[in-house]
């Protein structure tokens, strides 16, 4: 028999505390369908508390989704759980995830509770929470640096209140394998009426061992991993979905239980994620990787010509490699537009909406030759992206490079409503650029990245550029995409401006 194993993906949560990933309610949605098309047991869709923007976007996510568990995360507190319950209330399935500090570090230097307060708080909140839902998770944050008889405690206690999932986070991502699968074992073993519940673990990759961490949590008999898309997260990441589920599904010789996870789709839903976080996939990364199915050896070549299995443990296409290569060009109707769109699970917001994606569709297909599924989402994107705000909006710009001269720019934008142009001169056009545009709206920004991606192959390819602005102490991500990458640059600067604009405070859920 094998057992079921419950993919928890907190990209929406834990996976938008990296810097500068906050994402809007539109972009969440659009992910969380494509979590729900992967086959996820289990979406964290966001921290209800945090503000009420996070609370409007878990409550959309919830009213959409049909085949997905939506979840909430909350602090032990009645504040939090009571929000956490509103905001999943239109989900046809439903979870709070409750969480409070174990370890002697957090609760006496953070949270300045005794042991008898955190588990009393522990178990109100379990209780409070069953209120909304009877499907209630606990995590007991750091656990990896808690005391095992406190650990054991506070489960015991926990499952008495009626949580039926008990989580075992490595939260600063200290452990290693061996200590984080016997801890996992010992915990099952020793906690009364263990068998009651799911155990779930959730690591952080500070020492690059989420993953390895989450197996050997799992091959000890935790029956959810907690997850990210491309190991998204804050600090180093979370423990990568794509790796994990093709883990267990690769090395069935080893792992007794399985996902319900269509492999098909984590490529696709790789994308998707970077491109409108901003965080780009680094090549040699495993599954998602451009490179991962790649050969450069003679020696690795000639094998997999002869047969793919003496260097390869799995099929691209079974990842989803393949399903990205549909294309559509310059004579493709709306309807083809629209019927592609819906295929990959992009759902705009109206006619309207279509209608101006269409009008941007025939401006890319003028410029290039073959449209993939990559250039959609793209242009999806930046169909979302002019509705964050109009206060910064590109009108025109000219950049002029030259061998032996000082390049420059002239950039033209709409602020509020004003047509406002400055020209600038700098190291390089995109330099220049940003000079111009920083010369008509004085942001007072600091430039911490600027990234470039082909979202395709080819020379007339889409350049996606990620710029990563600062100020007084937020930080987000603007993305770009055109033909011209100077261009991209110039969008991505300028939607990194809009969010900075429009973009509440939020609230960290471990502060």
């Amino acid at each position: 028999m094998t057992d079921k194993l419950i993919i928890f993906d907190t990209t929406l949560r834990d996976g938008e505390q990296s810097p500068g990933a906050s994402m809007t309610k539109e972009e969440k949605i659009r992910i969380a369908r494509q979590l729900e098309k992967l086959g996820v047991d289990v979406i964290e869709a966001g921290f209800a508390a945090a503000s009420p923007g996070d609370a409007d976007a878990i409550q959309s996510i919830a009213k959409i989704i049909e085949h997905s568990t939506v979840c909430s995360l909350a602090r032990a507190n009645e504040r939090d759980v009571r929000a956490a319950g509103e905001a999943i209330k239109p989900a046809k399935s439903g979870r709070i995830h409750t969480f409070i500090a174990t370890s002697p570090i957090h609760m006496e230097k953070k949270l300045r509770m005794t042991p008898d307060q955190v588990v009393e708080n522990a178990v109100k909140a379990v209780k409070l929470a069953l209120e909304y839902t009877d499907d209630v998770e606990f995590s007991a944050e750091d656990a990896v640096r808690s005391e095992m008889d406190f650990l054991v405690r506070i489960f015991d206690a926990v499952i008495q209140a009626g949580a039926k999932t008990l989580n075992v986070p490595d939260t600063v991502g200290y452990s290693i394998p061996a200590l984080w699968g016997e801890r996992i074992k010992q915990l099952i073993e020793r906690v009364p009426n263990s068998a009651k519940v799911v155990w779930s673990t959730h690591c952080h990759n500070d020492l690059g061992m989420a993953v390895a961490n989450s197996l050997a949590a799992v091959m000890n008999g935790a029956r959810q991993v907690e997850c990210t898309i491309n190991g998204l997260g804050e600090r180093a990441g979370n423990a990568s979905l794509e790796e994990i589920v093709m883990a267990v599904k690769t090395r069935r010789d080893v792992f007794t239980c399985d996902s319900r996870i269509d492999t098909t789709q984590i490529v696709p839903t790789s994308k998707l994620v970077s491109s409108i976080t901003g965080y780009p996939v680094q090549p040699n990364k495993a599954i998602v990787g451009a490179n991962a199915f790649a050969h450069e050896s003679g020696i690795h070549q000639d094998g997999v010509l002869k047969h793919r299995e003496t260097y390869e443990i799995m099929r691209a296409e079974d990842v989803g490699w393949t399903t990205n290569k549909l294309t559509l060009g310059k004579l493709s109707g709306r309807n083809a537009f629209r019927t592609r769109l819906q295929e990959l699970g992009i759902v705009l917001a109206g006619e309207e909406a279509l209608n101006a994606a269409f009008a941007r569709f025939k401006d890319l297909a003028d410029r290039k030759s073959e449209i993939f599924d990559e250039d959609l989402q793209a242009l999806v994107n930046e169909e979302v992206v002019t509705h964050i705000s109009e206060h910064y909006r590109l009108v025109s710009m000219r950049a002029h490079s030259e061998t032996g001269e000082l390049p420059s720019a002239r950039v033209v934008l709409s602020v509020g409503g004003q047509e406002r142009s400055a020209e600038m001169q700098g190291g390089g056009p995109v330099d220049a650029t940003f000079k111009a545009i920083e010369q008509i709206v004085q942001s007072g920004t600091e430039l911490l990245l600027y990234s470039v991606n082909n979202i395709t192959s080819g020379t007339d390819a889409q350049g996606e550029v990620t710029v990563r602005l600062a100020k007084g102490g937020r930080i987000v991500n603007g993305q770009g995409a055109d033909t011209d990458i100077v261009v991209a640059s110039a969008k991505s600067y300028l939607n990194a401006l809009n969010k900075l604009d429009t973009e509440g405070e939020r609230a960290h859920p471990q502060v």
